[in-house]
């Protein structure tokens, strides 16, 4: 019996089906697609992060410029970190939701076997007569 593929009554998966799955192509692509994703994303904003952390404290000129009345380069740097972190959320979870979570609900299937599917409710425990 291939242990990625437990029967319906063998319990949870084995250690060494973690391994098989984690060694399969399958569950490399969809590592490869999530990290091809989230690592560009978190360099490009760690670094807008202190871009803006390092022109608060030692542009403090240009950061103090007016915009528009009273609001200067710094508050909208700030905002706009605001508005970055709520982009990249939504950016993620379509990016996840069209490349990432197929793949890995059929890694999960298999993982649990047949009929484990829709399992996300308790049993009910009436008793029939």
């Amino acid at each position: 019996m291939d242990p990625a593929r437990p029967s319906a009554t063998s319990g949870p998966p084995s250690a060494d089906s973690y391994a098989e799955v984690q060694a399969s192509a399958e569950f490399a692509q969809l590592r490869r697609s999530y990290r091809s994703f989230a690592f560009p994303l978190t360099v490009a904003f760690i670094t807008w992060y202190l871009l803006y952390v390092l022109l608060s404290n030692y542009a403090g000129g240009f950061m103090d410029t007016k915009v528009v009345g009273h609001i200067n380069v710094a508050l909208v740097f700030g905002l706009a970190q605001f508005a970055t972190t709520f982009g990249i959320a939504v950016w993620y979870s379509r990016h996840a939701n069209a490349k990432l979570d197929a793949r890995a609900d059929a890694i999960k299937a298999r993982m649990e076997g047949p009929g484990s599917q829709g399992t996300d409710e308790p049993e009910s425990t009436e008793a029939t007569a």
